[in-house]
């Protein structure tokens, strides 16, 4: 496990896991908007995000954390291990609610409400996005270990078990 991409519905907390799967192998961590997004909640262009993600993508080990489906593909093909958080869609209403407020260190800006748009898109995940990715593990998922996680109680069994397991 070298070049980790972590993948899921916004609120199922791919941030906060990937966090933490960085505090325990000491890889490289990329969050998508932080590279996206500029402070006056603007964005970069396409092409500058497309080549920031190639500078990330030919380095030796990394996590990057995020969706972002037009470049799924390009991180898919890249990377050896892949984790999907297929989290209930009342737990990521849950998780995008709940950090409404908070500072984090994965965004520019602080959000101050959950937009409506961006709610919307959480709904619409399991049936408009969710297939997208499922078709992509199925067309790239051999010779990538893919790890589907359900709950974040899951998640933490995994880094505890899986990940102190083995490197602790």
């Amino acid at each position: 496990m070298k070049k980790v991409i972590v993948i899921g519905s916004p609120g199922a907390g791919k941030s906060t896991f990937s966090r933490k799967l960085h505090q325990k192998t000491e890889l490289t961590l990329y969050h998508l908007d932080m590279i996206w997004h500029r402070p006056d909640k603007t964005h970069i262009s396409r092409e500058e995000f497309d080549a920031r993600l190639e500078e990330i993508l030919r380095t030796d080990s990394w996590i990057i954390d995020g969706n972002y489906g037009r470049t799924m593909e390009r991180r898919m093909v890249s990377c050896d291990t892949v984790f999907l958080l297929d989290y209930p869609l009342e737990a990521c209403l849950a998780g995008a609610e709940g950090r409404v407020g908070n500072k984090r260190e994965d965004m520019p800006w602080m959000e101050e409400k959950l937009d409506e748009e961006f709610r919307q898109f959480i709904l619409n995940f399991p049936t408009k996005e969710l297939p997208q990715i499922y078709r992509l593990l199925e067309r790239y998922g051999d010779g990538r270990q893919v790890i589907i996680l359900h709950s974040r109680q899951e998640a933490e069994d995994f880094l505890t078990r899986r990940i102190d397991g083995r490197i602790g």
